[in-house]
């Protein structure tokens, strides 16, 4: 089974019911919300009136159309019933009913890509990037990917096509997730790009074949995105940007979200900048957004743990210097502090001092073991 027949109506629903899906948005109701609704609360929410309306010509509607629609678009359709539908996607309690899939594996290659084994991140940012902001996109998907990452993005002019061509560039995996029609490229002027993502990865949509996105699809999209990565990255982005979306459904769904810094003067830094202000991880390039995702180890990490790593005191130190050493080691500071366990002020201050040539021998013995 690739896409039961009620999962394929509630693909038809948002079809009838896209302009008052985007008379809802205008409403200031979260699309997330919107989309969250079962299939008669979202007639009613963007038909009105119009509900039984709608409901009726989705009573009539013949999934087995839609079926043959999409195989004619040489796309396939998976819904979230069936085995091929990723399965993070499900931690989006608004998550697309049906997939269409554009690939040329077809569900074996998105589940290569995206699968459980498949370490995914997704990379976002402004269409109008500068050119600083599109090559640091293009270096963090072509580093990604020639670690075996899949990249994630929407394809759209600027940052995600940066991301997109990098990966390709590196031989690696990308996924594009398109507003409109998974058969649709969009914008035009990255139909090449569009091909080349089908040979090499995947373009998957929840809209149906022939779809004209609406604006409405665009946040929407960024559902899937966020949802298909372990993290997103955000290269540049604007106080109010679609990316910061992207990056806020991350966040809700429990997964991690870096960010690039820019100027401070720049408008295209403004959004990167707050979200690092607030607690997002700084991202310089793939070895960061590495470490992010996937929690790989890389060498300078190695480096820097080896050199914190408590010092073996030596076998013939006294007991009292001993006792001190283990309190600085356990984090007091300040001859104050020290006092507490290792005597008086003045039996610290000589004992720090004894055991200065002690330490400086240890620390030598300590650099040989780490650079073995």
């Amino acid at each position: 089974m690739t896409a039961c027949d009620g999962c394929l109506r509630r693909t038809r629903l948002l079809e009838l019911v896209a302009g008052g899906i985007e008379i809802a948005r205008h409403q200031r109701r979260p699309i997330r919300d919107v989309l969250a609704l079962p299939d008669d609360a979202l007639a009613r929410a963007a038909a009105g009136d119009r509900a039984p309306e709608v409901l009726a010509q989705l009573e009539a509607f013949a999934p087995a159309q839609l079926r043959s629609a999409a195989a004619t678009a040489g796309l396939t359709a998976v819904c979230r019933h069936a085995a091929g539908y990723p399965a993070q996607l499900q931690d989006d309690r608004s998550a697309a009913a049906v997939l269409f899939v554009r690939a040329a594996g077809g569900l074996d290659r998105l589940a290569a890509l995206v699968g459980d084994a498949a370490p995914a991140v997704a990379i976002v940012g402004t269409r109008r990037a500068s050119a600083e902001g599109l090559e640091v996109a293009r270096a963090l998907g072509r580093g990604l990917a020639a670690a075996g990452v899949t990249v994630v993005s929407g394809m759209a002019l600027g940052i995600d096509s940066a991301a997109h061509a990098g990966a390709l560039e590196a031989g690696g995996a990308t996924v594009a997730v398109l507003a409109g029609g998974a058969d649709v490229p969009y914008p035009q002027t990255k139909r090449r790009l569009y091909e080349r993502i089908t040979q090499a990865g995947a373009i998957v949509s929840e809209t149906p074949p022939g779809f004209r996105a609406f604006r409405w699809c665009f946040p929407a999209r960024n559902r899937t995105i966020a949802a298909l990565a372990q993290a997103t990255l955000v290269v540049e982005a604007a106080e109010r940007s679609g990316s910061l979306i992207t990056a806020e459904l991350a966040l809700d769904l429990g997964r991690d979200v870096g960010a690039v810094p820019g100027p401070v003067m720049s408008w295209r830094s403004r959004g990167t900048n707050a979200l690092l202000r607030d607690g997002a991880t700084l991202i310089r390039d793939a070895r960061d957004a590495l470490d992010l995702a996937l929690g790989i180890e890389t060498a300078d990490a190695r480096a820097a743990a080896a050199r914190e790593r408590p010092v073996a005191a030596p076998a013939d130190l006294e007991p009292g210097l001993r006792t001190l050493l283990a309190a600085v080691a356990d984090g007091r500071d300040t001859v104050d502090a020290l006092a507490t366990d290792a005597g008086d002020a003045a039996r610290v201050r000589a004992g720090l001092m004894s055991s200065s040539s002690s330490a400086s021998c240890a620390g030598r013995r300590a650099a040989a073991w780490s650079a073995s």
